[in-house]
């Protein structure tokens, strides 16, 4: 039975672990809550660091879950600028990495997140190459494009994924020139596939944006600690005044590691293995948002989800566990993303070799149109582009893996929640 004398510790201060402390104090727990964040940075939402707020459209404030004095008001202890280094599952402590001090849990979550990938290369301890992960990050990418937009300099990404693009975007409103690498044929390749992907590479070229698959950077040269050019393996060698790395992110497994968790192979994304209620190998420690590997009952894999919704769901559905309620975490997978004039919903998980047909439905052309990847009828997922409030039908045909004719499907005029059986 939960009371006033336990203790719940939350590592990691993003979306997921504000959440999940606020799910506490909204379902009656009147315990211990600490929330420790290794930022300096109030807890915050990570998509504005690539769209509105990397754009100068929103303003810094309007990132954060909640406003600063909101934490005090909950009696929510706020450890910001502290990590965490061990976990001792014996004693039920934690370990701050500053001082040594050790805190008391009853029930630890772990929302740690992802890191971005770095490149192994000559030439990233260059000035001139960012990532874009915190708001630290999107701080300093922020004033660099202003920059490069404003001296007409140019900015090579490493990377075709929704970051990548996102910023591509983002260096070509402000006026930068910008070259993409990439190593797949197509941007969003292990999201999308060909067919799709195809379409976001024509988006952006329109706007400027200069493509080179299917090779990989080399190099990064540079003098006087500035990047000057970036090179790849085909020999090709690229100006440069700053460089992305957008490759992706790995798990913050470190601490779950260290405290002898089970982990989830890298076929399933990596990640501390959780089962339905988001509970760890350890009964009294869970993890959720991006660090979380969760079986999924829709697609009968684990899957790890490194986007907004995950930990925007998935921090209450652990912090409810915690508190011993029935919790079954089977959200579909969901993200969205704005590109210039073009706006997408995704839901589902379809990665590529997984599905049989690509239904469109609309006019792939106007970009206005639905996708859908079907496997034997079923609908995997779904992509609506510039078209809007179709979220939950989509969801709905992904959750009844009803067998779904492709003509009623790509039909406009058959609605899709007629198809729902």
């Amino acid at each position: 039975m939960v009371d006033a004398d336990q203790t719940f510790v939350i590592v990691g201060g993003g979306l997921a672990g504000a959440k999940a402390a606020e799910t506490l104090r909204t379902e009656g727990f009147t315990g211990r809550v600490i929330l420790i964040c290794d930022e300096r940075d109030h807890p915050y939402e990570r998509p504005p660091l690539s769209k509105g707020y990397l754009l100068g459209k929103e303003e810094r404030d309007s990132v954060f879950v909640h406003e600063p004095a909101w934490y005090a008001q909950n009696d929510i202890e706020l450890h910001l600028g502290q990590t965490v280094d061990a976990v001792d599952r014996a004693a039920k402590t934690v370990r701050f990495g500053e001082d040594g001090t050790l805190v008391h849990y009853d029930k630890l979550l772990i929302v740690t997140g992802a890191e971005p990938r770095r490149l192994d290369i000559p030439g990233t301890d260059l000035a001139g190459v960012h990532h874009l992960r915190r708001l630290a990050h999107a701080d300093r990418l922020k004033g660099v494009l202003t920059s490069l937009g404003r001296d007409n300099g140019h900015l090579v990404i490493a990377g075709a994924g929704w970051i990548g693009l996102e910023v591509a975007a983002a260096a070509r409103e402000y006026g930068a020139e910008v070259t993409v690498i990439a190593p797949k044929p197509t941007p969003l390749h292990g999201v999308l596939g060909p067919e799709l992907g195809n379409l976001f590479a024509e988006l952006h070229r329109e706007h400027g944006v200069r493509f080179h698959f299917g090779v990989r950077l080399t190099e990064i040269v540079g003098q006087d600690g500035m990047v000057l050019a970036a090179r790849t393996d085909d020999g090709e060698e690229y100006p440069a005044h700053g460089v992305l790395a957008a490759i992706g992110a790995a798990p913050r497994i470190s601490l779950a590691e260290g405290a002898g968790l089970a982990l989830a192979d890298r076929a399933h994304g990596g990640g501390i293995a959780v089962d339905g209620r988001l509970r760890t190998s350890d009964p009294d420690i869970y993890a959720a948002g991006d660090v979380a590997s969760f079986p999924h009952p829709l697609f009968g894999t684990r899957l790890r989800v490194d986007h907004w919704a995950n930990a925007l769901n998935g921090g209450p559905a652990a912090a409810r566990a915690m508190l011993g309620k029935d919790v079954t975490y089977d959200r579909v997978p969901y993200f969205f993303s704005d590109q210039y004039d073009l706006g997408m919903e995704y839901s589902g998980w379809a990665p590529p070799g997984s599905y049989d047909e690509v239904v469109i439905r609309g006019d792939a052309g106007k970009r206005e149109f639905i996708a859908f990847w079907t496997k034997e009828g079923k609908v995997l997922a779904g992509m609506n582009v510039n078209v809007w409030d179709v979220t939950e039908p989509i969801q709905q045909l992904i959750r009844s893996q009803a067998q779904v004719d492709s003509e009623a499907l790509a039909d406009p005029h058959v609605p899709l929640e007629s198809l729902v059986s």
